[in-house]
C-alpha cells in the first residue's frame, strides 16, 4: 500500500521520513524470519566477540595474521549491528519508519564497515603472501607498525568513501514514494527514491563499487596467484599442505563476501529485483557474519585452543 509522502515533506518538497515496506502480511512469516535472523545475529555477535577476545587475551596469537582477524571480527560486529536491530524491529512492529538523518546514519556505517572489510581482506591476503613467499623478511616487512598502518588505511578508506557516498546520495531530493523496498537503507534502494534522472548518480555508485570491490579483489587474486606459484615449487608435500591450510579459511571468507557483494552491486540494473536484492542482503549481512567465526575456529587449531582457554577463564570467574 502506497503512503502519501506529503505528510513528511517540508517546503522544499524533499522527503524527511521513510518507511520500510512490510516483509509480509502473514504474521507467522514475519515472526519466523524474525526468529531466524535474531538467532543468527546473536550467533554472529557471540562468535566474532569471542574470536576478538581470544586473540587480544592470548599472547601466542599476537601475530599479523591474527591481528587482522581480530579487526575483521570487529568489522563484522559493526556490520551486523548497523543494520540488523532495525531490521528485526521492522519484522514485528508497525512502526517501520526511519528519519532521513537516521537512514543516512545507517547507510554511512553500513558502507563504512563493508568497504573497510574489502580493504582488510586485501591486507590479509598480502600478509599471507609475505608469510609464504618471503618468510625470511616476513618479521621485518610485516612488523606491528606496518600492520597497524594497513588496518588504519582499511578503516580510513571505508570512512572516507562511505562519508562521500552518503553525502552524495542524501544531497538529492526525495519526492516520494517514501517506501523503501528493502530491509535497511542501502545505496541503490535509496537512490531509487530520488527525484528526476538519477543515471549519473547510479553511474557514480557503480564506479565507486568497482573501485572499492574490484580493486581489493584484484590485489587478493594477485597475492594468491603468487602464493600458488610459490607453493607448487615447494619440495615437501607437508610444506605445501601447511601453506595452503593457512590460506583456506581466508579464501572461503573472501568467496562468501565478494561473491554476494559483487552480485549485489556490480550486476546490470536490468537484472536487479527487490526480491533478489533482499535475499542477497540477508546473506551478506547475516549469514556471512555468522559463518566467519565458524570458518576460522573450525579450520584453525590455534584459534580453537585460544577459544577454549578464553571460555575456561570465563567459567572459572563465574
Amino acid at each position: 500500500m502506497s503512503i502519501n509522502c506529503s505528510l513528511w515533506q517540508d517546503n522544499s518538497m524533499s522527503v524527511k521520513h521513510f518507511t520500510f515496506v512490510k516483509f509480509s502480511e502473514v504474521t507467522e512469516q514475519c515472526f519466523l524470519l524474525f526468529t531466524l535472523i535474531l538467532l543468527m545475529f546473536l550467533a554472529s555477535l557471540t562468535g566474532n566477540a569471542l574470536i576478538a577476545l581470544a586473540i587480544w587475551t592470548n599472547p601466542a596469537l599476537h601475530t599479523p595474521m591474527y591481528f587482522f582477524l581480530a579487526n575483521l571480527s570487529l568489522l563484522q560486529i559493526g556490520y551486523t549491528c548497523s543494520t540488523i536491530p532495525k531490521m528485526l524491529q521492522n519484522f514485528v512492529s508497525e512502526a517501520r519508519g526511519i528519519s532521513r538523518e537516521g537512514c543516512a546514519t545507517q547507510m554511512f556505517f553500513f558502507a563504512l564497515f563493508g568497504i573497510s572489510e574489502c580493504c582488510l581482506l586485501a591486507a590479509m591476503a598480502f600478509d599471507r603472501y609475505m608469510a609464504i613467499c618471503s618468510p625470511l623478511h616476513y618479521a621485518t616487512r610485516m612488523s606491528r607498525g606496518v600492520c597497524i598502518h594497513l588496518a588504519m588505511i582499511s578503516w580510513g578508506v571505508g570512512c572516507i568513501v562511505s562519508l562521500g557516498q552518503t553525502n552524495y546520495i542524501f544531497s538529492l531530493d526525495f519526492c516520494g514514494p517514501c517506501e523503501i523496498d528493502h530491509f535497511f537503507c542501502d545505496l541503490l534502494p535509496i537512490l531509487a527514491l530520488a527525484c528526476g534522472d538519477t543515471s549519473h548518480n547510479e553511474a557514480a555508485v557503480f564506479i565507486t563499487a568497482i573501485l572499492c570491490i574490484s580493486s581489493p579483489f584484484l590485489l587478493i587474486i594477485a597475492s594468491y596467484g603468487r602464493i600458488l606459484a610459490a607453493v607448487l615449487v615447494m619440495p615437501s608435500p607437508e610444506g605445501r599442505q601447511k601453506a595452503l591450510s593457512t590460506c583456506s579459511s581466508h579464501l572461503l571468507v573472501v568467496t562468501l563476501f565478494y561473491g554476494s557483494g559483487s552480485v549485489t552491486y556490480l550486476r546490470p540494473k536490468a537484472s536487479q529485483s527487490p526480491g533478489v536484492d533482499k535475499l542477497l542482503a540477508l546473506f551478506y549481512t547475516v549469514v556471512t557474519s555468522m559463518l566467519n567465526p565458524i570458518i576460522y575456529s573450525l579450520r584453525n587449531k590455534e584459534v580453537k585452543t585460544a577459544l577454549r582457554k578464553t571460555l575456561s577463564k570465563k567459567s572459572n570467574l563465574i
